[in-house]
């Protein structure tokens, strides 16, 4: 090779040392991290000390133990902490990788109090407050792999569906069979040259249902944007779950090919030497294209999934029917709209049936144009109010709709929240944050709860009701017209502050709308 051939290669050669200590250039690696930004220790205190013995201490129990959790300290300098490896992989890994990850927790959250940081095959997490036994669904972290399962969308749904069913499967299997550690794996035939192969694993501290809750939860997220894509995984907190087209879990080592002796002191040294020179040269350009070619990919694809999966959240396509009892997906549906169960929380009908007693009467709260409304008490103790739609009303149908595709977008002191929705069959149900009030008109109307509304509490009514519609007309991202307003649309809570609800009836104008026809009557009684 001449000299001005070997600059070159040199120059090559540089170019590709500095691409290669920059990983975000290419697709991010772990490690993945959320810290607290709200709590901070003091150098050299105390809760630093323990924290940095309780980090020192894990690896050693990795070695024997894919899960544990510790503590050290007393009062406020108490440290609470935990890890998880993978349940595949080995004892030695498991160590390995925490000693890695301890390391990585106090290089990306110096001083925080508390800080989570998962690796490729575990996860450390530390707190000043106790989480052993607690779930938590926040903080979660999708990936996914850049390459489409298909161009075609009848077979990203296929493929939505495939993994959703074999999800829902393993979620059962791992949660509530107590032989499983919390954690299985399934192969999948997807088609006749493609393999699914998919994992979930929860910590060991929850309870089962918990545990299902957690991977429920995360089934949810990963197919709400990740639909399409050859793999993805979700990173947790309380559990972790992953699927791809190679057996990620099956890790084997290839054997080294066996190295032959060499001769020192013979006449080919200086013809084996040039080779050698010329194989890394060669070896090292290559890297350095691919991994150009790569970064350039990696690109493109990050920003046509963004482009896809906005198109997808913001348009209206006739998906699978919800009626067919061969749908368990994520999804639910109603007259085309997709309600998109990460935007718009989906309860469950057994859920909704445990939390009303099975919608007894003694829970029943009253009955209006849409429906009867219950009384619940979900599994967390949180208290809510269960509108149920009548079978027999049309109109209730498209409130419905209506209600779940536009509250949930609203956030604001003086408009009820809705915490989720059911569809099940004929089923349709909101769920709304429960007001133990009731609402104004039983008030107004009833002479002996009249005399609770003095002038005080009457303006304060008034001032929040004002708020609410001011909120709706003028500061909302979207410009609502409630159509609907009246005393038993208004609800009170503890404290007699009132919420507006009941949005079946709004009308939403366009940005740039000033007016609109609304001559047609509407509303209720």
């Amino acid at each position: 090779m001449s000299s001005q051939g070997v600059s070159k290669a040199i120059q090559l050669l540089s170019i590709f040392s500095v691409l290669s200590g920059f990983p975000d250039l290419v697709c991010a690696d772990p490690p993945y991290n959320v810290c607290s930004t709200t709590t901070i220790y003091g150098l050299n205190s105390l809760f630093q000390s323990n924290l940095e013995n309780l980090l020192d201490s894990l690896p050693s129990k990795a070695f024997v133990s894919h899960f544990d959790n510790t503590s050290i300290g007393n009062g406020l300098d108490r440290v609470n902490g935990a890890f998880l490896c993978l349940n595949y992989v080995a004892n030695d890994q498991c160590r390995d990788c925490i000693s890695t990850a301890a390391y990585h927790v106090k290089k990306l959250c110096p001083n925080m109090n508390e800080a989570i940081v998962w690796e490729e095959e575990c996860q450390i997490l530390y707190s000043n407050e106790t989480f052993l036994g607690h779930l938590s669904t926040t903080g979660n972290i999708p990936l996914d792999n850049k390459k489409n399962v298909s161009d075609l969308e009848s077979e990203q749904l296929r493929f939505r569906s495939v993994v959703n069913d074999t999800l829902q499967n393993l979620i059962k299997q791992a949660a509530f069979n107590s032989s499983t550690d919390m954690y299985a794996t399934k192969p999948v035939v997807f088609t006749d040259i493609d393999i699914l192969y998919a994992l979930v694993q929860c910590t060991p501290d929850l309870s089962p249902d918990n545990c299902s809750i957690c991977l429920q939860t995360a089934t949810t997220e990963i197919l709400a944007v990740y639909y399409f894509s050859r793999g993805a995984r979700l990173l947790s907190r309380s559990c972790y779950l992953r699927y791809e087209f190679y057996p990620f879990y099956e890790v084997a080592t290839e054997p080294q090919a066996p190295v032959s002796p060499q001769n020192p002191g013979t006449r080919k040294d200086g013809r084996r030497k040039t080779g050698m020179i010329l194989i890394i040269t060669s070896v090292s350009v290559s890297l350095f294209v691919a991994t150009l070619a790569f970064y350039i990919y990696c690109l493109a694809t990050r920003n046509g999934k963004k482009k896809e999966r906005k198109q997808y959240l913001n348009r209206e396509v006739q998906l699978p029917d919800i009626h067919d009892p061969s749908y368990t997906g994520p999804y639910q549906f109603h007259g085309g709209k997709i309600l998109n169960s990460q935007e718009f929380p989906f309860i469950d009908l057994a859920t909704i049936h445990e939390a009303t007693d099975n919608f007894s009467e003694s829970n029943k709260l009253g009955q209006g144009g849409f429906g009867p409304v219950y009384k619940g008490v979900l599994r967390d103790g949180k208290e809510v109010a269960v509108k149920r739609l009548s079978s027999d009303s049309e109109q209730g149908s498209e409130e419905f709709t209506n209600e779940v595709l536009l509250i949930m977008k609203l956030q604001h002191k003086n408009l009820v929240r809705l915490l989720g929705f059911c569809v099940d069959r004929e089923e349709r149900m909101l769920v709304y944050e429960y007001m133990p009030n009731s609402s104004l008109d039983v008030f107004l109307f009833d002479p002996r709860r009249r005399s609770q509304l003095d002038w005080s509490r009457r303006l304060n009514i008034i001032g929040g009701i004002a708020r609410g519609i001011l909120y709706l007309h003028e500061d909302s991202r979207l410009r609502i017209i409630h159509r609907d307003l009246k005393a038993s649309n208004v609800l009170l809570d503890c404290d007699m502050n009132p919420k507006i609800s009941d949005f079946g009836m709004a009308r939403i104008f366009g940005g740039s709308e000033g007016e609109a026809n609304t001559a047609t009557i509407v509303g209720t009684q």
